[in-house]
């Protein structure tokens, strides 16, 4: 059924993604699909890395690490973008259509008020790629 799944991920917020990486997980060893780890930078120093490439090769190793725990093939895509904050749906998107990916595996927040005004950035991208987005609470 899914072929291509894509995980954009938050290195700086590992530790709240569990829950959605282990859903990717185990999708893809259901369906014999290979996973591309997603990352947004900017171009500027950050804490996971002084320029582009220092956080590509983090993502990197975040997802040989991934691969090796479950067993499957794995890529990875670092987009650089001006301001992550304000593009991330729109790197997102562009990522699932370079990544040819099939379904995206989000980790989300549970709902709140602010919901009401503005939209997730799972529901965008729901929204403006072709792939299925399965959203992943906690």
């Amino acid at each position: 059924m899914f072929t291509k799944i894509m995980v954009p991920v938050d290195l700086a917020h590992v530790d709240k993604l569990t829950r959605a990486l282990d859903a990717a997980a185990d999708l893809a060893l259901h369906y014999s699909a290979s996973v591309t780890y997603v990352g947004v930078t900017a171009e500027t120093p950050g804490s996971l890395g002084h320029n582009p490439h220092e956080y590509a090769e983090r993502l990197a190793q975040f997802a040989q690490d991934q691969g090796k725990r479950h067993g499957f093939a794995v890529e990875t895509r670092a987009v650089v973008s001006h301001d992550p904050a304000v593009d991330l749906e729109k790197s997102l998107a562009k990522a699932v259509k370079e990544a040819g990916a099939d379904l995206v595996v989000m980790a989300t927040h549970v709902p709140n008020v602010a919901d009401h005004f503005w939209p997730s950035h799972g529901g965008k991208l729901a929204s403006h790629t072709d792939a299925s987005v399965f959203l992943v609470r906690g």
